[in-house]
């Protein structure tokens, strides 16, 4: 169980320098009266799992890395991971997914995002087969020359024309993990 947070003298720690990432955390926040003047550091910090997850519990372990490497002096740090995980029936029999874990220094608090799955299964057979990571994949794939897309609106923002960007899906994966936090302010 959550213990009383001083809510005006906090602090959060994102476990990610990425732009898009960073920005859902600091948007996402100001929705949420409890934390919404809380300050809010980004550091660069190592997921321990592979640059291309390729299942939910690798996606999530990469999540709570970030959150615990983040996590020094600090109230709450934020992990967030992509990743993809396996789903039947499926045309490539994957499926993209955000999972965010928010931690207090004893418990981590987790949530995800809607999963999505690239129209076309040879994008996402360069990064099971091949082994490329998602920017890898959809550079080769010729859907964007940009290296960084991760940063920018995501391959998300590709495929859905940009009904959705990476930010935006980012903010899915926060919000389900702030259930937790709200239900003790």
């Amino acid at each position: 169980m959550l213990q009383a947070f001083d809510y005006c003298d906090m602090r959060i720690v994102v476990g990610t320098t990425n732009a898009a990432k960073v920005a859902a955390v600091e948007e996402i926040l100001k929705e949420y009266p409890h934390l919404a003047q809380a300050e809010i550091s980004s550091v660069k910090t190592e997921s321990g799992v592979a640059d291309q997850p390729m299942s939910l519990a690798e996606t999530v372990d990469g999540a709570i890395n970030r959150a615990r490497a983040a996590f020094a002096e600090c109230d709450f740090s934020i992990g967030i991971e992509s990743g993809l995980m396996e789903v039947p029936k499926t045309k490539s029999g994957y499926m993209d997914v955000c999972a965010c874990a928010i931690y207090d220094g004893k418990e981590f608090h987790i949530g995800l995002s809607s999963a999505w799955e690239f129209p076309d299964p040879k994008v996402t057979a360069l990064m099971v087969e091949e082994g490329m990571d998602m920017s890898q994949a959809i550079n080769h794939a010729g859907l964007t020359s940009n290296r960084d897309i991760g940063a920018a609106e995501g391959a998300v923002g590709i495929v859905t024309k940009g009904r959705m960007d990476r930010k935006e899906y980012t903010k899915q994966a926060l919000r389900t993990a702030l259930i937790h936090l709200e239900q003790f302010e």
